[in-house]
């Protein structure tokens, strides 16, 4: 599995690009290897969870170095304050550009539906395969959003055990060696909590993940940021 990169770090926050099959934190799950975990040692300091990524979804992943940063970095998210930017490959040519999904979801697997808004956009449409790259911008931050947003437009994410489609999911292991959530957190905007500085955080696509983009036939330039 890929090592953390750090993409921002002070004496308050840190901001890493997470890979693809590794948990956040152990209350997910009993591995030894986890991302806070790693944090820690690579800093030689503590850590804590302010912010949450699926074990399958690589890209921005934010711990706060302190604990005053830590209730004010919780906050943030909480107020919807932090803009967040994902690289989603779905099943199917989409029929739109743009579109706005407002679609009620759980907070928790059992809990009441909530209010749960996500901004999807279409990148490029596969030339080879009837699959669409799209960038998805959640305005709420509920359980599996994304992945549940995109399912109910009937464009599954590809890779996605949970709402996907696993005949699907085989046929791109197959054709494409994708054996992954094909779900990247890209981007991170947000005001620093304790400096008030305008950050904007970004994590590079992996190798993972560009690999059976550039068997699909999508162009880079349409999902990588400009330098």
């Amino acid at each position: 599995m890929s090592t953390i990169e750090i993409l921002y770090i002070d004496e308050h926050l840190v901001v890493v690009n997470k890979p693809s099959g590794l948990l956040v934190h152990r209350g997910w799950g009993t591995d030894r290897d986890v991302a806070l975990f790693r944090v820690r040692d690579l800093l030689g300091a503590y850590v804590d969870t302010v912010h949450r990524l699926d074990r399958g979804t690589s890209g921005c992943l934010v711990f706060s170095r302190t604990k005053v940063c830590t209730p004010l970095l919780a906050k943030c998210f909480e107020e919807g304050r932090i803009s967040k930017t994902y690289v989603a490959l779905v099943r199917g040519h989409t029929a739109f550009d743009s579109k706005r999904i407002e679609y009620d979801l759980p907070r928790t697997e059992d809990g009441p539906r909530v209010h749960a808004a996500t901004d999807v956009r279409l990148l490029a449409k596969s030339p080879v395969d009837r699959c669409s790259l799209v960038e998805a911008r959640p305005e709420t931050g509920r359980l599996h959003q994304i992945r549940r947003h995109l399912r109910h437009l009937s464009h599954p994410l590809i890779g996605d055990v949970a709402h996907g489609d696993g005949r699907v999911n085989r046929h791109y292991r197959e054709t494409c060696n994708l054996h992954r959530l094909a779900l990247h957190a890209q981007r991170l905007n947000f005001d620093h909590p304790v400096t008030g500085e305008r950050l904007d955080v970004v994590a590079r696509v992996p190798d993972d993940l560009i690999q059976p983009l550039d068997l699909l036939g999508f162009i880079r330039e349409t999902y990588l940021p400009a330098k």
